[in-house]
């Protein structure tokens, strides 16, 4: 079995787990057919991809393909609360349900019975994991009703599955679940995605960039990330803000959540010229509205990033312990930035084994970051602040 898993805890429980599921299950996976799947027999298809914001938002470009071949079907994602508010009023979906699965989130278990309890009163002609994980397959998948049971079984549990989809190597993720749709034999070309903001939304947006006191063309640098290692140092996002105020006199927007309030605090701290922070005032699609609105987003490996690129807004993306080759900035102007340290191919993202800890990041410079900054806006053409 070949299987996509860096931490080696969660390889070996999968390994075992996969031992006892294929004695399991095997009578079922001798008398799998894994017939065609004709578009005139689907009427209700289930996307299900939870984990997590980015990994939702890159799953986004599968649901035109499979509204143009499914033409009679009715499409529902399952996602997290978090991007399931982002993922509505998306143009190729009927629904949207929300559910954030104790694997995954600090959420209460104790509603996961309900929730599928609620799940097993449907059925789905077509049900499509896109992430490829045993958990989603044993809590989510095998419970449901559904005729097709569609994923990758480089996660561990293929068995649960009635059709699995070629592991074809390490490839960015949009292609990745792009792949999925083509072995349904949707046509992926020209990925179209986005976040689809109502034109009252969009109003509301420029009025708090006025308000705000934001003059366009502005840059917009958000030096957060789900994950500690992710992260570059706040004292240089301090350094690189003051340097796009002064070289460039373009304004800088701060923005990050909640919890993040006191770190943006500490870089503005750190700064000279004074930036407008947003932190901790913006919904996650007003978040996307103003990332839309600005020339460029500076990040970390994060899920702004995923939505400036969904937007087409174009991107720096500093990389640390994340393999850009998987997630980043997909289909529109982009700069990454990061540094070749062969153990981020084996890094699982949370515990850092280097014996310079952090070195990934560390060695990323203010003017790397600075240099990838001026190329951008040199692409862009001249960038002239609105009197």
């Amino acid at each position: 079995m070949r299987y996509k898993i860096i931490n080696k805890k969660k390889l070996y429980a999968t390994a075992l787990a996969d031992l006892i599921g294929s004695v399991v299950f095997l009578p079922k996976f001798l008398l799998r057919k894994n017939e065609k799947i004709s578009p005139k027999e689907i009427r209700s298809i289930l996307v299900i991809r939870t984990a997590y914001i980015g990994d939702a938002i890159m799953t986004l470009p599968v649901l035109r393909p499979l509204r143009e071949r499914f033409t009679k079907a009715k499409i529902s994602f399952l996602t997290s609360a978090g991007a399931a508010d982002l993922i509505a009023n998306n143009p190729w979906l009927d629904e949207v349900i929300a559910y954030d699965p104790f694997w995954f989130y600090q959420s209460e278990k104790g509603t996961y019975l309900d929730f599928i309890n609620n799940m097993r009163k449907r059925y789905f002609d077509l049900v499509i994991e896109a992430r490829g994980d045993i958990r989603e397959f044993l809590f989510i998948l095998w419970p449901l009703k559904a005729r097709y049971k569609v994923s990758y079984s480089i996660g561990g549990g293929g068995y649960f599955l009635t059709h699995i989809v070629p592991y074809r190597g390490l490839k960015h993720k949009v292609e990745y679940h792009l792949d999925i749709a083509r072995h349904l034999g949707c046509s992926a070309e020209g990925a179209e995605w986005g976040i689809y903001l109502t034109e009252d939304e969009k109003k509301g947006i420029r009025d708090l960039i006025n308000s705000a006191g934001i003059r366009k063309p502005f840059v917009c640098v958000h030096p957060g990330a789900r994950l500690p290692l992710k992260m570059w140092m706040p004292e240089r996002y301090a350094l690189l803000c003051d340097g796009i105020i002064k070289r460039f006199s373009l304004p800088v927007v701060l923005l990050g959540a909640s919890g993040e309030i006191k770190a943006i605090d500490d870089i503005i701290r750190h700064m000279e010229d004074k930036p407008v922070s947003l932190a901790g005032r913006l919904s996650l699609r007003e978040l996307a509205g103003v990332i839309a609105e600005s020339s460029l987003l500076i990040c970390n490996d994060s899920s702004p990033m995923h939505i400036a690129a969904a937007m087409k807004t174009p991107v720096v993306a500093i990389f640390g312990p994340s393999k850009s080759r998987e997630t980043a900035p997909y289909g529109n102007v982009n700069r990454v930035v990061e540094k070749d340290f062969p153990c981020r191919y084996s890094c699982d993202e949370n515990t850092c084994r280097h014996k310079r800890f952090h070195s990934c990041m560390r060695e990323v410079s203010v003017d790397d970051v600075s240099n990838a900054v001026e190329d951008i806006i040199r692409e862009l053409g001249d960038l002239h602040v609105q009197v």
